[in-house]
């Protein structure tokens, strides 16, 4: 019975004039992922960079560097990453298995380097606010006024 039934729906939207494709509307599931929206990829990018500066900001940390000041810049890093990803929203993947690289070691950190590193992502931050919807450019625009008053502590 189940099979007849199932075998008579192409046939009545056949007879009715309209194709499978017209009734059942939405993703086509065999097409594959689709493409990230633009302010999905704005949003990874910005994580990215916000991973790799708190990692500038854990290797500040563990070599002493002015502490008390480091550590609280980076604490503040860490908040901007929670609130970044409270943000994004991907479908479930895979885990993958992560191992820690000996390449993502951000070598010799310097007063200087933690400064220019805020500078930069100040200045990025700013030039992607333009091409983002209000509430997501409301936080970079946060996050960079942040990155500026940080290079301002720094010495800067």
């Amino acid at each position: 019975m189940l099979a007849a039934s199932a075998a008579a729906v192409p046939v009545l939207l056949a007879t009715a004039g309209c194709r499978s494709s017209e009734v059942f509307a939405g993703p086509d599931p065999l097409a594959g992922r689709p493409a990230p929206s633009p302010d999905v990829i704005t949003l990874q990018a910005v994580i990215a960079a916000e991973q790799a500066m708190i990692t500038l900001y854990q290797a500040a940390v563990d070599s002493n560097l002015r502490a008390g000041l480091v550590e609280g810049l980076l604490a503040q890093h860490r908040q901007h990453l929670g609130q970044l990803q409270a943000r994004l929203v991907l479908p479930a993947r895979p885990a993958a298995s992560a191992s820690p690289s000996a390449s993502t070691s951000p070598g010799r950190v310097t007063i200087a380097r933690l400064r220019a590193a805020e500078r930069a992502s100040a200045a990025d931050l700013v030039r992607r606010l333009v091409t983002e919807p209000p509430a997501l450019a409301q936080l970079l625009a946060s996050i960079a006024a942040s990155d500026a008053t940080h290079v301002v502590a720094l010495g800067g």
